[in-house]
C-alpha cells in the first residue's frame, strides 16, 4: 500500500497527521516539501486530486503571502501554482495520498476520510485532544470526557 505525506516537522498538525497514518499500521513516503518540493506536475496533479483551486493550497501564516499580494484575486491558477513552487512555505500542509485519495489534511483527523486500514489504538493528539478511542473509533470533538 501506498501512502504519502507532505510533511513539515516542525508543524503539529503535520506531526499529528503523520502520528495517525502509522496508528492505521503503515509507514508512509514521507516528503518534507519545504526540503524536496513537488515539481509543477506533481503540485497540479496533487491539486486535482484534492478536487481544490490551488487558492485554496495557500498557507497564509508565517509566509510571504501579505507582502506578495496573494489576497488579490486576479491571480490566475497559473500563477498561484507559480508562486508555490518559487515559495513552497506558501503549500498548506499536511497533503496526504492514498488510495483512496487526496487531501489537505487540515484539521489533522482529515487523514481518517483517505486511509485504507482502520486505526490500530487510542490516538491524542499533541495538545491532548482525543481523536480516536482504544478500539480504534473516531471520537466527535467533546466526546473525550469519558475516555
Amino acid at each position: 500500500m501506498s501512502i504519502t505525506i507532505y510533511h513539515n516537522p516542525a508543524c503539529g498538525t503535520s506531526r499529528n497527521v503523520l502520528a495517525l497514518i502509522r496508528n492505521s499500521g503503515e509507514e508512509p513516503e514521507i516528503v518534507e516539501y519545504l526540503k524536496a518540493p513537488p515539481g509543477r506536475g506533481r503540485l497540479v496533479a496533487l491539486i486535482a486530486a484534492m478536487g481544490i483551486p490551488a487558492r485554496d493550497l495557500l498557507r497564509r501564516k508565517g509566509t510571504p503571502y501579505d507582502d506578495l499580494g496573494l489576497d488579490n484575486p486576479g491571480f490566475s491558477e497559473d500563477e498561484l501554482i507559480d508562486l508555490m513552487l518559487a515559495h513552497p512555505i506558501l503549500i498548506n500542509r499536511p497533503i496526504v495520498e492514498t488510495p483512496l485519495g487526496a487531501r489537505l489534511c487540515r484539521p489533522s483527523e482529515a487523514v481518517l476520510d483517505i486511509l485504507p486500514s482502520p486505526q490500530q489504538g487510542a490516538f491524542r493528539k499533541e495538545d491532548g485532544e482525543l481523536v480516536v478511542d482504544s478500539a480504534g473509533r473516531r471520537v466527535a470533538p467533546g466526546e473525550d470526557a469519558a475516555q
